[in-house]
């Protein structure tokens, strides 16, 4: 029996900014974190990513606890590590000091190593016409489906 896929999404991310750059990334984790996250237990709606002293944080991301052993229980939205390589890190790093653009996280999977994979983009916010346009973009995608 193969094991569930895990793909946590967040689907606010693509209304609420142009994503540029996409990066796939390790997460430095807990063993309950990640059996809490082959669980389902997690979101990444509120998350967004930072940079702390060299090295480059997830925050916000929820994390439930996993079972009820009181001895391995991890705090539910602390900052996690993200793993990249330098030449990566120095270039989100170059890339952040423009106005306006942030890292957001997009996508929470299992790899094909077992490993658990942030995919995070650079992005830039969007105003409220690109908002509306969005809507209608995707209102006209859905009709042409119907008629289908």
């Amino acid at each position: 029996m193969a094991a569930p896929t895990i793909d946590v999404k967040n689907r606010k991310a693509e209304f609420e900014y142009h994503l540029l750059d996409r990066f796939e990334c390790g997460l430095v984790l807990m063993g309950s974190e990640i059996k809490s996250i082959r669980a389902g237990g997690a979101s990444i709606n509120e998350a967004f990513c930072a940079f702390a002293a060299a090295d480059l944080v997830v925050r916000n991301m929820q994390i439930n606890p996993y079972g009820s052993n009181p001895h391995f229980v991890h705090e539910p939205k602390r900052d996690r590590k993200l793993l990249l390589h330098h030449t990566e890190l120095n270039k989100l790093r170059r890339k952040l000091k423009d106005t306006g653009i942030t890292i957001v996280p997009v996508r929470l999977f299992i790899g094909t190593s077992g490993y658990a994979k942030l995919e995070i983009a650079l992005a830039k916010g969007k105003k409220a016409f690109d908002k509306r346009e969005s809507i209608k973009a995707r209102e006209v995608k859905r009709d042409m489906e119907r008629e289908q």
